[in-house]
């Protein structure tokens, strides 16, 4: 299947962009600064996302654990009583209480891990940032440099120094 005008005309707009990128380095590296600026308000707001699931999922298991405590005394009230199927259904109702705190358990783990994961890369985006920074300031002391050449270089020209 050929390329349809759309791909073409995609492709050329993607290789006029690199030439102006190469051609302009100061906006390439704005454009690089941009990219990691949107990653990084990504990233806080997935965290800040995640950080509200975690409290929910607190709240879930503090409730549960509760239920759980309730209904364990309720089955040990209704065995004293010498109600056997009602302190049945109430320990088998705590199993599933159990069980279902073990599911909010593991997602709660799942979820810590994921924001381990996102903390990681915040991080390797500050380190980048940092980079980025350096290497601007690099270039723009280089700049400087040549600048300060070039005009040495007139003045030796002109006999003034």
């Amino acid at each position: 299947m050929s390329p349809s005008w759309i791909d073409n005309l995609e492709r050329s707009l993607e290789e006029r962009l690199e030439q102006f990128l190469r051609s302009n380095p100061s906006q390439d590296q704005l454009l690089r600064e941009q990219h990691l600026q949107d990653r990084q308000r990504d990233l806080h707001n997935r965290r800040g996302q995640q950080q509200l699931q975690a409290r929910e999922l607190r709240r879930q298991l503090l409730t549960l654990a509760e239920q759980v405590q309730a209904w364990t005394q309720r089955g040990e009230k209704a065995r004293r009583a010498g109600a056997l199927e009602l302190a049945q259904r109430a320990d088998q109702h705590v199993v599933a209480l159990m069980q279902q705190g073990r599911e909010l358990w593991e997602e709660f783990e799942a979820l810590g891990l994921q924001f381990a994961e996102l903390e990681e890369q915040l991080n390797s985006l500050k380190t980048q940032e940092k980079q980025s920074t350096s290497r601007r300031s690099l270039d723009e002391d280089w700049a400087l440099f040549e600048a300060q050449q070039g005009l040495e270089e007139l003045r030796r020209r002109k006999g003034l120094s």
